[in-house]
């Protein structure tokens, strides 16, 4: 490795001498450290020498690096990706948070990271994401998707209709309070809080999962991955939500929103002691 981008959240100060020895492990390997511009103004007073801030790296605010560390929690995760994932850049994700599905490597072993890689303690996994094309989608959104695609009604207690077709095939009327398009990676976040089921990460799929369906008929479905799916969303309403890992935006009811499989798959690293299986039963307490 010849370069290293940093992610993270600013909220960082309960673990600033871990990153320290981090980015002093690394400076000492002669490893350039890039850090995303909001971690790097947060942190670049304490560790002046070592990093640099990923606009004066580049010049545009693109990143160029061999690997990529997030800082945080899963959403931190889900940001990185958006950064560095189309350009092709491996993700490690070192958990500050709590759930940690995707941030699986504990902070307290981020200093040895390097040492880590070294000895060849990493799985390279590939993770299928989500590409979003509507006229409606604002570029800052941003139109890729590591864990799911959901649409919502706005604040009101009517619900959403959503035309779906796959390979333009019509599907169904979903009729609910919203509908999630959810990645193989993203069936343990939003789409497993409302019923839908859990796929192994690596797994080419989609899976539609209704919100509060108005038919008990309407059950989440599991499809391939080369589907084309179409959804067109209306309601009492003019407007509907449309949330793209989170970042949401309102759009006109009756807008079509078509979600492909991305150009590119996110490649994440996994410690080989952890399983999948692992993660899920510690996380849903299925050894207790």
């Amino acid at each position: 490795m010849s370069t290293i981008a940093i992610f993270g959240s600013r909220r960082q100060h309960d673990y600033k001498s871990l990153i320290g020895s981090f980015i002093r492990n690394l400076h000492d390997k002669d490893i350039n450290i890039v850090m995303h511009s909001k971690l790097y103004d947060h942190l670049s007073e304490i560790y002046p020498e070592a990093v640099v801030g990923v606009e004066r790296h580049t010049g545009n605010g693109a990143v160029a690096a061999d690997l990529a560390v997030s800082l945080g929690g899963d959403g931190t995760f889900l940001r990185t990706a958006q950064w560095v994932g189309p350009c092709g850049i491996p993700i490690v994700g070192v958990n500050t948070g709590h759930l940690g599905y995707l941030a699986a490597l504990p902070i307290e072993r981020l200093p040895e990271l390097p040492e880590l890689i070294a000895a060849d303690a990493f799985i390279l996994e590939r993770r299928p994401m989500l590409e979003v094309q509507s006229p409606a989608l604002p570029q800052s959104t941003g139109r890729y998707a590591l864990n799911e695609v959901a649409i919502a009604k706005e604040e009101s207690a009517s619900m959403i209709y959503a035309d779906v077709c796959l390979d333009g095939h019509p599907l169904a009327e979903y009729k609910a309070d919203g509908l999630i398009i959810a990645t193989s990676t993203g069936s343990t976040a939003y789409n497993l809080s409302v019923g839908g089921p859990i796929v192994q990460p690596t797994v080419p799929v989609w899976v539609l999962s209704p919100v509060a369906a108005h038919s008990l008929s309407m059950r989440p479905m599991v499809v391939d991955a080369r589907e084309r799916i179409s959804i067109v969303p209306s309601g009492r309403t003019p407007h509907v939500r449309l949330s793209v890992d989170g970042r949401s935006v309102n759009i006109d009811a009756g807008t079509e929103i078509i979600l492909t499989r991305a150009p590119f798959d996110l490649t994440v690293l996994r410690l080989k002691d952890h399983s999948f299986a692992d993660t899920v039963r510690r996380k849903l307490h299925w050894a207790e």
